[in-house]
C-alpha cells in the first residue's frame, strides 16, 4: 500500500520548474505528465505566468531558514490550495488518491500538489531535507538550485555530482601547502 502518493514526485517536480522554468504552458505540462501527473486542464491565459507564482511562493518554503518558518510558509500556502483529497478512478487506472478538485485549473492543482508533496516530504523524511546547493558554501561560486534529499542517510548537500565534486576539489585544494 502507497500511502505518500504525492511526496517526493511532487518535491521533485517543483524543484524541476523552479531549476529550469518552462517557456510556455505547453512546457509545464510536458514536465508534469513526464513525471506521471494525469488529468487534462482547461487551459486559461494566464496559467504560465500563475504557475510562475506557485513555485516562486515553494522557494519561499526552500529558502526559509528555520524548520518553523518552513512549516509556517507551507501551512499558508496549503490553506491557500484549496482542494481536498477525493479517491478517482479516471481512465481505468484504479482507486488512487488525489489532493484536488476535478475542476481546478493548472496553477491550482500545482500548488496541491506540491504543498501537499513537500509537507508530505518533509514530515515523512526530515524538515531540513529541503534546500538549495551548498557549492557556494564551500568557497566555490554560488550555484542556486533546490536539493531534494531522497537520501537514504538524509545528508544530500549538493544538488548534482558535479558541485559535489567541485566542493571536493575545492577543500583538498585548500588543504595543500602552498
Amino acid at each position: 500500500m502507497q500511502l505518500n502518493p504525492y511526496g517526493e514526485y511532487a518535491v521533485l517536480l517543483a524543484a524541476s520548474l523552479a531549476d529550469d522554468w518552462p517557456a510556455d504552458r505547453e512546457g509545464i505540462l510536458e514536465r508534469i505528465y513526464a513525471g506521471g501527473m494525469t488529468g487534462v486542464f482547461e487551459a486559461a491565459p494566464d496559467d504560465h505566468a500563475r504557475t510562475r507564482d506557485v513555485i516562486d511562493e515553494w522557494l519561499r518554503v526552500v529558502d526559509a531558514p528555520t524548520p518553523d518558518a518552513r512549516a509556517e510558509l507551507l501551512n499558508a500556502q496549503m490553506a491557500t490550495a484549496a482542494a481536498y483529497p477525493r479517491l478517482t478512478n479516471h481512465d481505468g487506472e484504479g482507486w488512487h488518491l488525489h489532493y484536488r478538485g476535478a475542476d481546478q485549473g493548472l496553477p491550482q492543482v500545482i500548488r496541491a500538489v506540491i504543498t501537499v508533496g513537500t509537507a508530505l516530504h518533509l514530515v515523512t523524511r526530515g524538515m531540513h531535507r529541503l534546500g538549495r546547493c551548498a557549492a557556494g558554501e564551500a568557497g566555490g561560486p554560488a550555484c542556486d538550485r533546490v536539493v531534494v534529499d531522497v537520501t537514504r542517510n538524509g545528508r544530500q548537500r549538493f544538488c548534482s555530482v558535479r558541485c559535489a565534486n567541485r566542493a571536493a576539489v575545492r577543500r583538498h585544494r585548500a588543504r595543500l601547502p602552498e
